[in-house]
């Protein structure tokens, strides 16, 4: 098997979180996802309560725990509500693990077989950036599209038009991005995409760096951003404070549609990020001729950006949880690989703005 086709996609996300029920409730009601699956005591999971959620191909699993003396309490305590594993699926579990021994970078663990009435599910875990795992799972002779331990869930379609996971960002300390890099880079046979420095991404007042790898021809896509010097706190820094380790900033959903996304979205209450009127006013000179009426962006404020493969629309919603720690991103590509680096500006202005509210710039 080539290095290339090892890893097939992202399976799922889980997020470690302080009522599942209250997190799932609100993603289906205010982001269009719908419950797939529910494990909990009453499927004989006795220490947790999980939700899966699908729309498109995106899954997302949220878990809440049901003692405050676990592992899920203490990492609800510390971090506040957030993603604690994003889980690859994989062609084969042992040639993976193969390889990623042999190339001494990344130390997995070991093999977990779970058994039920669809077959078994093989697994195993990565340790990545503060106390985030990569889940290896198998599904070679697991015949069901829930995961060991879920029920299914009869739920209508409540769709906004999301299809998939564009990109997971990772935030980790100063200095520490580089070795992060070489981790996916030369652990795990991933590739680097592009990168931003501190002159790509920066305002007056704060700045930081970027790099992106990928696999699999961008099935896969890791950005890793650290903090960089400014005269104040970037929102990299506040993050990490809050967070209190290195972990997930935010998740790109990619959606073949984006002003009709975002506009059922903010109609089922979704704050984003609010952009200057003055954004809009050179936007055609910036970006050319687009596809898409500018008063109807300028409303939505949704930010445009093109590079020499087309053009790509995006936004950002302000923090989910309590703490200013996880976003999402709502993305559109029409062509474009890259990642807005000509929004770069506008959008920390924009975020900047809302830590100045909280007294954090």
């Amino acid at each position: 098997m080539s290095t290339d086709s090892l890893f097939n996609s992202i399976d799922s996300i889980e997020f470690y979180v302080g009522s599942a029920k209250q997190w799932a409730y609100f993603h289906e009601k205010a982001m269009g996802f719908r419950v797939i699956g529910y494990s909990g005591p009453e499927t004989g999971v006795r220490d947790r309560i999980s939700y899966l959620m699908g729309q498109g191909d995106v899954r997302l699993i949220f878990t809440g725990f049901l003692s405050r003396s676990s592992e899920i309490s203490r990492h609800v305590e510390l971090h506040g509500d957030g993603v604690k594993d994003v889980a690859m699926d994989v062609n084969d579990l042992e040639e993976t693990l193969s390889f990623i021994r042999e190339n001494g970078v990344v130390k997995p663990g070991g093999v977990t077989k779970l058994k039920g009435e669809n077959g078994t599910l093989a697994k195993a875990e990565l340790k990545t950036f503060g106390e985030t795992i990569h889940s290896l799972r198998d599904y070679g002779e697991w015949d069901s599209d829930l995961p060991p331990g879920f029920k299914e869930i009869e739920s209508r379609e409540n769709s906004l038009g999301v299809k998939k996971v564009d990109h997971v960002v990772g935030n980790v300390e100063e200095n520490k991005m580089d070795p992060w890099v070489n981790y996916y880079v030369k652990g795990l046979g991933f590739n680097q995409l592009m990168s931003f420095d501190d002159k790509d991404i920066s305002t007056k007042y704060s700045a930081l760096k970027s790099k992106v790898v990928e696999y699999g021809g961008r099935k896969i896509i890791f950005p890793i951003n650290e903090p960089a010097l400014g005269l104040k706190k970037s929102q990299i820094q506040e993050y990490l404070d809050y967070y209190e380790t290195p972990g997930v900033q935010h998740i790109a959903l990619a959606t073949d549609n984006i002003i009709d996304t975002v506009r059922r979205m903010k109609k089922n209450g979704i704050p984003f990020l609010e952009t200057p009127g003055t954004y809009y006013d050179e936007l055609e000179d910036r970006v050319g001729k687009i596809d898409e009426d500018l008063d109807v962006l300028k409303d939505l404020n949704i930010l445009v950006d093109r590079d020499d493969d087309g053009y790509l629309l995006q936004i950002f919603t302000q923090p989910i949880g309590d703490r200013p720690t996880f976003f999402y991103e709502i993305i559109q590509r029409k062509g474009a690989t890259s990642f807005g680096k000509g929004n770069f500006k506008a959008l920390f202005e924009s975020i900047e703005r809302e830590q100045e509210k909280r007294g954090n710039l």
